[in-house]
């Protein structure tokens, strides 16, 4: 059984950290370990053991930052690592049951894996899109057709071939991890059904009366770093298709900024979800 590190990166993570971690503790796949690392300074074990959570596969470390940001807080779980794959998972998000054992296997076998995003609203349950429709998921994810996508994806990645992330880039940050991870595995294996769920929580980063001006700062820079060292990006075709692909977002980021400004969505899933962008 191939083993996965989940890496779970908390920053006042406390009202639902939870529901993440007992995600995990429901995989039908029973080799993992999640290392949560704390970005604010809170005890998560302390705060998962309140809660009634306790499992030996829990490993719990710091940044020693309070704010250092998710790629930071990634990359110290990264470090603190011990398996072959590793799998991100954000502290108010979740996994079905069978992600790790559907994905584990093709990460493994292929150097990494992806599959199908439901995005949930947060404050009630609701379903407002997934990635793709599940009838119509491609059987295998190329760099063109991740960067055509709008809903954040979140790779298992077998640790040799594991960018760390870029700590200068925020706000899209797994979007350049991504890229860089096609860079290595020009082509790797989907699983058409929704496995991962992508909450929007009123409050998250993404809800931020500001989230459209730092997406915008955001593609400014991987722009800026796509001219200077490439992001270390070997493909110089895929460094020109990431470039072309960000100038596009930052057209949609627009509208998405007019739309929010106008009061129609609160968010840019949201905006995806009701105004057909895609």
């Amino acid at each position: 059984m191939h083993g996965v590190s989940v890496i779970i990166p908390a920053y006042r993570a406390q009202p639902t950290i939870g529901r993440a971690v007992r995600s995990l503790l429901a995989q039908t796949h029973a080799r993992w370990e999640a290392v949560v690392v704390s970005d604010d300074g809170a005890d998560y074990a302390a705060v998962l053991a309140a809660e009634g959570i306790r499992d030996p596969r829990l490993r719990f470390v710091s940044t020693g930052r309070v704010g250092g940001g998710a790629p930071a807080a990634r990359n110290a779980g990264l470090r603190a690592s011990t398996l072959p794959l590793i799998a991100p998972l954000d502290a108010d998000d979740r996994y079905e049951p069978d992600r790790l054992a559907t994905l584990a296997p093709l990460a493994a076998q292929a150097g990494a894996a992806a599959d199908n995003v439901a995005v949930v609203r947060d404050e009630d349950g609701a379903p407002l899109s997934t990635l793709f429709a599940p009838d119509s998921a491609p059987a295998a994810l190329d760099a063109d057709g991740f960067l055509a996508t709008s809903v954040p994806m979140f790779f298992v990645v077998r640790r040799d071939l594991v960018p760390e992330w870029a700590e200068d880039v925020n706000f899209c940050d797994d979007v350049v991890f991504n890229v860089q991870v096609l860079d290595r595995v020009p082509r790797l294996p989907l699983a058409a059904r929704p496995l991962y769920e992508y909450r929007q929580r009123e409050g998250s980063i993404t809800f931020a009366a500001d989230a459209g001006e730092r997406a915008e700062r955001c593609y400014r820079h991987v722009l800026a770093r796509l001219e200077g060292d490439g992001l270390g990006i070997a493909d110089p075709s895929l460094r020109t298709r990431f470039a072309a692909a960000i100038s596009a977002k930052r057209a949609l980021n627009a509208a998405y900024e007019a739309a929010f400004r106008a009061g129609r969505v609160a968010n840019f899933q949201e905006f995806i979800a009701t105004e057909g962008a895609v």
